[in-house]
């Protein structure tokens, strides 16, 4: 559990999560489609690690970091999914202090991490394209596991004060979060008194990770274009283009949502249904993580070599049988 130091004179016991306000009568259906999402989402996931870790020909750069995203993914859609079902289904939505703090550490940890783990694969794409015969000497084992550790790094230092900014608040009786989980700007909005170090910290985190993210993402992928375009052969183009297709996929699937959701609490509150921006928010965890794995398990060919090797051995012993 994740302990804040002098949180047990300023904050309640515990809070209550209330799950997606404005669609109580909607529950049962909203709670099943999220529990098949990430049913899908664990037994893919699960997959893609186990196949990454089993065939010796996917040991590279890019299935290193996708391995990560799919454990990252894992450990993402976990750490809502098994609480807010509870809200849904038993109408459970009392949480300790200390849990929900824990749990807001993790949830935006764990989103500062896919970001960097994104932004990592858009510079393997990089080198793969723009120097593709020094692609292994330069993402090296050694290279990729302190660009992992730089990754994880980041997220626990920029993450950490969250929790325990939110932990110094004092707060005036009411317990109620609006969400179904605890959000860092859901938490901060049951506060009162002065919350601006909170507001002020979480908007400057948000715009300097995501922003420096995307603009790398974005520099990596102009670098990516101006040399395909300079590719001699139509071919060559297609398939150096098809090769990025995936990880274009999955960017857009797991920003979008993150970014509306950034763009409602600020600005949209007055706007945007809050039962719409709680909705989303949900979707932001839960459908990259059912997603990724399809994206890549159908447009990676490697990796689409590998499950149809195995389906067709397991049908061959099927048949032994």
């Amino acid at each position: 559990m994740l302990l804040v130091p002098n949180t047990s004179s300023h904050m309640p016991p515990s809070f209550m999560l209330r799950g997606i306000p404005g669609l109580e009568d909607l529950a049962l259906l909203t709670s099943v489609i999220f529990f098949i999402l990430y049913v899908f989402s664990i037994l893919g996931n699960s997959f893609m690690i186990s196949i990454i870790w089993a065939e010796k020909s996917l040991h590279g750069p890019m299935y290193f970091f996708l391995a990560m995203l799919a454990l990252n993914d894992l450990f993402f859609s976990s750490s809502t999914m098994p609480k807010m079902l509870g809200i849904f289904w038993w109408s459970d939505g009392r949480i300790g202090a200390t849990a929900c703090l824990t749990q807001m550490f993790f949830v935006h940890f764990l989103s500062v991490v896919e970001s960097g783990i994104l932004a990592a694969m858009a510079y393997d794409r990089y080198i793969a394209i723009c120097s593709p015969l020094r692609y292994t000497s330069i993402l090296t084992y050694v290279v990729l596991e302190k660009m992992a550790a730089s990754i994880l790094v980041r997220a626990f230092v920029t993450i950490f004060p969250l929790p325990v900014l939110v932990g110094r608040l004092h707060y005036c009786g009411d317990d109620v979060v609006l969400h179904s989980y605890c959000d860092h700007m859901a938490v901060v909005n049951v506060a009162c008194g002065d919350t601006r170090v909170n507001s002020v910290y979480g908007l400057v985190l948000s715009l300097s990770i995501t922003g420096f993210d995307l603009m790398f993402i974005g520099l990596s992928y102009v670098m990516i274009l101006r040399t395909v375009f300079r590719l001699p052969s139509r071919d060559a183009r297609h398939k150096a283009v098809g090769t990025c297709g995936s990880h274009i996929c999955v960017i857009i699937t797991a920003y979008l949502p993150g970014i509306f959701s950034f763009v409602a609490y600020r600005f949209g509150q007055k706007t945007i249904p809050h039962n719409v921006h709680i909705f989303l928010a949900n979707i932001y965890i839960l459908f990259p993580a059912f997603l990724n794995p399809i994206i890549y398990g159908v447009r990676t060919k490697q990796i689409r070599d590998c499950v149809l090797k195995i389906l067709q051995v397991n049908q061959k012993v099927y048949v032994g049988l």
